[in-house]
């Protein structure tokens, strides 16, 4: 009877796994057809047919979804809120691509790269000037995890605290409604204040989240020492990308 019991709920579970498998692949045909109804039969086809046959390995690795906001380098003022789905690449990196929402239609509209304390360090001075500390960003509650639960956060946020990010956007989402024009290097928040807060409150509402409650619930995650070279536009001077013309090398 035990025997026929752990058979049964083996069944049982394969018939759920399958019965989700069936609902996440019915789900993905509906929002590529959503998607693609303006594209031509032939593109609509393609799309449906490759969201489920083809292997997206890259894609399906990339299991963090965070969100918070980014500045451009150069102009506080103009501000952004940024989706980010990341993977682990490995102990000291961490690779982003980030879009404007967490929406079927969202945009790409840049990328990130956060490295750990001990690489940021290793860094030349040029190129720290490239990198934002996270510090603010974690203790605020400015970037969060959606839906992860708090005990879970709360761990994986004690590590990302000391790490550095080096982010950018290749469409100017707010300014722009194609992506136009070069890719620009993008900041982090570092102190109260600087975070418009009527972007805050838009992401708070339309995630169901408070930044307050989860700012409260950090506390007692460790403020680190930010190194030297992060950060540079706290100097008033800051590095930004410029589009250059050069004799074509052979």
């Amino acid at each position: 009877m035990g025997q026929n019991y752990l058979k049964s709920i083996g069944l049982g579970i394969a018939a759920g796994a399958a019965t989700a498998a069936g609902i996440i692949a019915g789900q993905k045909v509906m929002t590529t057809a959503k998607i693609s109804q303006g594209h031509p039969i032939k593109h609509r086809m393609l799309d449906i047919s490759s969201n489920l046959m083809q292997h997206k390995y890259p894609l399906d690795a990339m299991s963090t979804y965070l969100n918070g906001f980014h500045f451009y380098a150069d102009d506080r003022g103009r501000q952004v809120e940024a989706t980010h789905f990341c993977i682990h690449l490995r102990h000291d990196l961490h690779q982003c691509v980030i879009f404007d929402s967490n929406e079927p239609d969202a945009r790409l509209i840049g990328i990130e790269y956060i490295i750990s304390e001990e690489r940021f360090k290793t860094l030349d001075e040029d190129e720290k000037q490239l990198w934002h500390s996270h510090h603010y960003e974690v203790k605020s509650g400015a970037l969060v995890a959606p839906g992860v639960p708090q005990l879970a956060e709360h761990a994986y946020f004690e590590d990302l605290v000391t790490t550095y990010g080096k982010t950018f956007h290749t469409w100017q989402y707010d300014r722009e409604d194609f992506p136009y024009g070069i890719p620009q290097l993008m900041m982090g928040f570092t102190a109260d204040g600087q975070l418009r807060e009527d972007l805050l409150q838009h992401r708070d509402r339309t995630l169901g989240i408070s930044t307050q409650k989860i700012r409260q619930q950090r506390e007692d995650i460790p403020t680190p020492m930010v190194q030297p070279g992060a950060n540079a536009w706290e100097s008033g001077q800051t590095a930004q990308t410029s589009l250059d013309y050069m004799e074509m090398q052979e």
